[in-house]
């Protein structure tokens, strides 16, 4: 790119050429057909901090969201959701029936009945990776340490009070753990 910038060329068009194609020179190109799996994936990966309510799909979820079909009348799985109102009438019903709705994001990847049955069938499990943990039986020789120490040298004894970092200070910035947790400032020797 350097060479470009010494011939003169118009950087903005260097940097469109860079960017806008991929690392072997191909131009980047959109995926399509993302599956409720990749989605999940996706989500997996951003956080587990999620806005979404726990659910857990009772045994005869199939049954219910056919039954919920049938009532309006669409008859087979593998029936397309074209018409939207339908489509609105037909996911609103199942949300009355399961009382579990479907996100706005997923909506449109919603295209037969089929699809409505499998994601009514996935759980949505919204505890936090350290909050499962908590729940399994870990080794022997696995400990983890959920609320965390310290150091505070007028409290703490097992050094006498003395610390490995003793210029740097332990603050307390949260609201939530102020009143948890006690600050120490450390003495400096200049000011």
């Amino acid at each position: 790119m350097a060479a470009y910038l010494r011939k003169g060329q118009n950087l903005v068009g260097t940097l469109h050429k860079c960017y806008a194609t991929g690392a072997r020179g191909k131009k980047s190109e959109p995926v399509k057909g993302k599956t409720l799996a990749a989605v999940g994936e996706s989500i997996a990966a951003k956080g587990f901090l999620r806005p979404h309510k726990p659910y857990a799909p009772p045994s005869n979820v199939a049954e219910s969201v056919r039954s919920v079909a049938v009532s309006l009348q669409l008859t087979s799985d593998n029936r397309r959701l074209d018409n939207l109102s339908e489509k609105f009438a037909f996911l609103s019903a199942c949300f009355q029936e399961l009382q579990h709705g479907v996100p706005n994001s997923q909506v449109h990847e919603l295209i037969t009945v089929a699809d409505v049955i499998a994601f009514y069938q996935i759980p949505v499990d919204t505890t936090s990776p350290l909050d499962a943990l908590k729940r399994t039986d870990l080794p022997e020789n696995l400990h983890i340490q959920y609320e965390y120490l310290r150091f505070n040298p007028d409290t703490d004894t097992k050094f006498n009070g003395k610390t490995a970092f003793p210029k740097s200070s332990t603050l307390v910035t949260g609201l939530k753990y102020r009143g948890k947790y006690q600050g120490h400032e450390a003495k400096r020797s200049w000011p």
